[in-house]
């Protein structure tokens, strides 16, 4: 019995550690959370001003709009996963929803690559015998989260240029009220002619009109190429908005489990102590009935018995306190 419960006291401890390190990442998810969704909500001005700026190009130069030269039938899937575990099924989620969307783009499977950001999404896309063409890391900080798009921007402009490949799609999580995340897909690349039209025709906020002198053309490519930028980087900082979501529900339940196998451990530790103390009382009692026996046997007289009694009593009541004392 001994053994027995300082087995049970190792696992205890061993609990203990494991929820306080639950906790600690439990507090480090929801802050991320946080962190990640003011970066996507301090988007929106920015986005707001390069719209502002196509609204100008396309009022003045409607040409734009249908300036595009038609898509070629390969494609492009960017599938956003993560780099990190104990995130629930975020990845499972977002690679099969991602394997959902290859299978119904109107084309073959050499006519479309997969870029997978993320280490963990790979696997599930390559285990489905979706070939995987590129791997980029997903950043772990919204500081790396500028360079990681201007990587993919990178990869987006090779292959338009190198390959001809012009129609992108991007696959990734993004948050949803209250506490969750639900895949979805976004086409960025070639630009919704719908889109355009619409900032074309809305009204300016304003009575006067801005204007621009530098070739039209040049001008909207770079505004193109920004609001390119605003949409991969939404889709990072997103997807790890709902990475971590995922990991503070995982990290929740986790905590809840630990508690509940640290409660059932500390009830058998007790009952396995207090079995361990009757055993040894018994034991004690035991023994006293034993020697009393021995004494009545051969003892002389009656005031021997009586002696031997009351020291045989003082003696098991002073080992009764000594244990219930421990």
């Amino acid at each position: 019995m001994t053994q027995t419960l300082e087995s049970l006291r190792r696992r205890i401890d061993t609990a203990e550690d494991l929820y306080a390190v639950v906790r600690v990442m439990k507090a480090l998810a929801a802050a991320s959370v946080r962190q990640y969704e003011t970066a996507v909500e301090s988007l929106a001005e920015y986005n707001r001003t390069i719209e502002a700026g196509l609204q100008i190009i396309l009022q003045n130069q409607p040409e734009a709009i249908t300036a595009e030269s038609p898509p070629s039938r390969h494609w492009k899937v960017i599938v956003f996963g993560s780099d990190q575990g104990m995130c629930g099924s975020f990845n499972e989620q977002v690679a099969d929803f991602a394997l959902e969307q290859l299978d119904n783009l109107a084309a073959t499977q050499e006519d479309r690559t997969v870029l997978v950001v993320g280490s963990r999404a790979v696997g599930r896309m390559e285990d489905a015998g979706c070939a995987v063409g590129g791997r980029f890391s997903m950043p772990s900080s919204i500081s790396g989260i500028t360079s990681a798009v201007n990587d993919v921007l990178l990869e987006v402009e090779k292959l338009r240029f190198r390959k001809g490949i012009d129609q992108f799609l991007i696959v990734h999580h993004r948050p949803i009220a209250p506490a969750g995340s639900r895949p979805r897909k976004l086409q960025i690349l070639p630009i919704d002619r719908a889109w355009l039209k619409t900032l074309a025709t809305r009204s300016w906020s304003s009575r006067s009109l801005p204007t621009f002198t530098m070739d039209w053309r040049r001008l909207f490519s770079a505004l193109i190429r920004q609001h390119l930028f605003v949409t991969l980087y939404r889709a990072f900082a997103e997807s790890l908005a709902s990475e971590n979501a995922s990991r503070l529900a995982s990290m929740h339940a986790a905590e809840k489990n630990i508690q509940s196998h640290l409660a059932q451990l500390s009830l058998d530790y007790h009952q396995g102590r207090q079995q361990s103390i009757t055993e040894e009382l018994l034991d004690i009692i035991a023994g006293f009935e034993t020697l009393t026996k021995e004494e009545n046997l051969t003892a002389g007289d009656a005031g021997d018995n009586h002696s031997h009694s009351i020291v045989n009593k003082t003696f098991l009541s002073f080992i009764f306190n000594g244990l219930f004392s421990c």
